[in-house]
């Protein structure tokens, strides 16, 4: 059908301006879902509901928040509210899709950066409203706590390390710079800065959730993923880990939280009971040994370095060639510019400017298994 346009386009079309019958436009021709009138919450009635509802301690929404930069308060969103979807519109969200967790050009139903980011939420998520804590701060820092991760897994912080004092974390990289034009709140920021174990603890419960969450979502993603992949089997699992935790992320994700929640309502204090959070240790070690560190892994963590320290040097050299918004720091500090701008890379668009602007063999891209979180 060529000359005149095809029964489903037509029907689409035909929805182009809604269905109404006078002063109101719905969404359906039949729809009759009606509400009582005069039920609206704007962000003050849901900051006086947070006060109600949730457990001493929990981290509260107030006004337009603890921001670098004051703002007026939203009239809609609490100040975490405002947070979590500035992070999902932002380009680095948007970036982790084509960010490696565990696998290198990912097909089928491996991860990436961003849909670890999800299940890392979920489970945060999940906590947070077990334990009557903020939610929706929770759900942001989630989101919002990889951004700072470079193109090949973890791989890029040893790649960029060579270029700044102090080294590159993801962490604070992501708070401090990735995720500074955002103008989150102080509480955020927090959280994605220090959700890591070898940093600081949180300053809030929140932070503290977002942390398990973390380690608690990768070690059973990413040991699915290579059972998916034909690199382990859930055989090759130790018997004193499947029989605490189980064998399947569904089993995994389960106790995990289950312990958190019954370990934070006895004790008053945000872990797990030794039983499970020994299995928790034994599963990130088997994926160490037999995911992040197997030889092939190894090999390709090396060419990514390799690619990810080639690039920076090619554009410290050749600061004009990086987009027209770098130009400004590229004169202050081109070296920094540079691991900015190369960090902020997709793996296929840094492995195709590895062969477009440093000559490599596609042969040599990286390929297959990286490391994991």
């Amino acid at each position: 059908m060529t000359d005149e346009l095809r029964p489903r386009t037509v029907a689409w079309a035909s929805t182009m301006t809604g269905h109404g019958d006078g002063g109101i436009v719905r969404a359906h021709r039949d729809s009759t879902a009606r509400l009582t009138p005069g039920g609206y919450l704007g962000r003050e009635a849901r900051e006086r509901r947070e006060r109600a509802l949730l457990v001493p301690g929990a981290a509260l929404a107030q006004g337009a928040g603890d921001r670098a930069l004051a703002e007026e308060p939203d009239p809609e969103r609490t100040c975490f509210e405002r947070d979590r979807d500035r992070i999902v519109h932002s380009a680095a969200f948007r970036r982790l899709a084509g960010k490696t967790q565990v696998v290198v050009y990912p097909t089928d139903h491996q991860r990436t950066r961003l849909t670890h980011a999800i299940e890392v939420a979920q489970v945060a998520t999940s906590l947070a409203r077990g334990l009557g804590l903020n939610v929706t701060l929770a759900d942001a820092m989630a989101l919002g706590h990889d951004c700072g991760h470079g193109p090949g897994g973890h791989a890029s912080e040893e790649a960029f390390d060579a270029f700044l004092p102090g080294g590159y974390d993801h962490a604070t990289w992501g708070a401090d710079v990735v995720l500074t034009p955002l103008n989150l709140c102080a509480e955020t920021l927090d959280g994605i800065r220090n959700h890591s174990w070898s940093r600081p603890a949180p300053a809030t419960l929140e932070g503290e959730l977002v942390s398990w969450a973390d380690r608690i979502a990768y070690c059973a993603h990413d040991f699915e993923d290579a059972v998916h992949a034909g690199i382990v089997t859930v055989a090759d699992l130790p018997r004193d880990i499947v029989r605490v935790v189980g064998g399947t992320r569904r089993e995994q994700l389960a106790t995990f939280v289950r312990s958190v929640l019954t370990t934070a309502t006895q004790t008053g204090v945000i872990g797990m009971d030794a039983e499970v959070g020994a299995a928790l240790a034994g599963l990130r070690a088997f994926n160490y040994q037999r995911i992040y560190t197997r030889p092939e892994s190894v090999a390709q963590s090396d060419a990514v370095i390799e690619v990810l320290r080639g690039l920076v040097e090619y554009y410290c050299e050749h600061p004009g060639a990086m987009p027209e918004d770098y130009a400004s720091s590229a004169q202050v500090d081109p070296v920094r510019t540079a691991v900015g701008y190369v960090g902020g890379m997709t793996d296929r668009f840094a492995f195709e400017q590895a062969e477009s602007l440093l000559g490599w063999d596609p042969d040599r891209v990286p390929k297959g298994i990286g490391r994991g979180a």
